[in-house]
């Protein structure tokens, strides 16, 4: 923390974005019409591949929630976007984070699990591909998108 013009503000190397928040769910189904229920959310994406469920809701505000049927339901991972995934994971490290998991391909870019000493879990993701699930879903010829029957 450095003292500027009488008010302290952290200085920090590069910007961190909160891009998803990546809840569990028993039910991807159920728990996505909850979701739809909240004042301007709406279904971003949908997909069922490799197993998995998992659903973007955009509640108008940041942060887009994926709902996952393959994370532990009632969990949540807070995955922050950052310009360097290397060096900010080698920062998280030297404070006495622990890798969990990664690097991991993602569709929007590769990605990593942190854990710091009280057990809580963040991810880091480096958007390489900030449109590909978008794109993916608008696509009619992508068979693993989930879409509304109207």
């Amino acid at each position: 923390m450095v003292l500027l013009g009488g008010r302290s503000q952290v200085l920090r190397s590069a910007p961190v974005e909160l891009r998803f928040l990546y809840v569990g769910s028993a039910n991807t189904e159920r728990d996505l019409a909850s979701w739809l229920a909240l004042p301007d959310a709406r279904l971003r994406w949908r997909f069922q591949a490799f197993g998995a469920d998992v659903a973007a809701v955009d509640t108008a505000a940041a942060p887009v929630v994926l709902l996952a049927d393959h994370r532990p339901a009632g969990s949540v991972l807070p995955i922050y976007a950052v310009a360097d995934l290397d060096a900010t994971g080698a920062r998280l490290n030297q404070a006495g984070w622990a890798l969990e998991a990664g690097p991991l391909g993602t569709p929007e870019g590769p990605a990593s699990v942190w854990r710091d000493a009280s057990g809580t879990s963040i991810a880091l993701l480096r958007v390489d591909r900030p449109d590909a699930m978008d794109s993916a879903y608008v696509d009619d010829a992508n068979t693993h998108a989930v879409r509304p029957k109207s």
